[in-house]
């Protein structure tokens, strides 16, 4: 079987976080701006924040690989009693293929093999295409949330929970 999930090891931080705002400016410059990206890129994704997550709060940070090759990321945090997938992004190219609801798979048979209750997500209200893939895949909404997250921006996101 091919493996879809490599940890990030920290000599990579560096490059982790330009493939992060690659990737953040392909999924979210036409739903909240560039400036808006460039502020949480910068704020929760540079390689700084990402060790900080690693090394403070349970953050584990994973490539995710189609062929062997680098096609996006994930960042997953375990808490009590169930999984919180904080990051699930794929390169534009490889969006559409089958490859996100592998990578969902993936992450709840983690949660699973762990003992975990459930997984639970954030997701942009305005981001239909990932809406669609997390109910396509069996996650239902549980939440809308407004969060601050400083430098004038809010997080306006649906909250959706997938059973194990």
């Amino acid at each position: 079987m091919e493996k879809m999930f490599a940890l990030v090891p920290p000599q990579e931080h560096e490059q982790l976080a330009e493939m992060i705002a690659r990737l953040w400016h392909s999924a979210y410059d036409g739903l909240l701006g560039a400036a808006q990206v460039d502020y949480m890129t910068r704020t929760f994704q540079s390689a700084s924040a990402i060790r900080e997550q690693i090394m403070h709060e349970n953050y584990i940070y994973f490539y995710l690989l189609s062929a062997g090759k680098k096609i996006g990321y994930c960042a997953i945090e375990a808490e009590e009693d169930r999984l919180f997938l904080s990051k699930l992004y794929l390169n534009e190219e490889e969006r559409g293929k089958g490859l996100g609801q592998k990578a969902l798979a993936g992450v709840t048979d983690m949660a699973r093999r762990l003992g975990l209750s459930c997984v639970y997500l954030t997701v942009n209200k305005g981001n239909a295409r990932a809406i669609a893939a997390y109910e396509k895949f069996g996650f239902v909404r549980t939440d809308s949330i407004v969060t601050d997250i400083g430098g004038g921006y809010v997080m306006d996101d649906y909250v959706y929970e997938y059973a194990l």
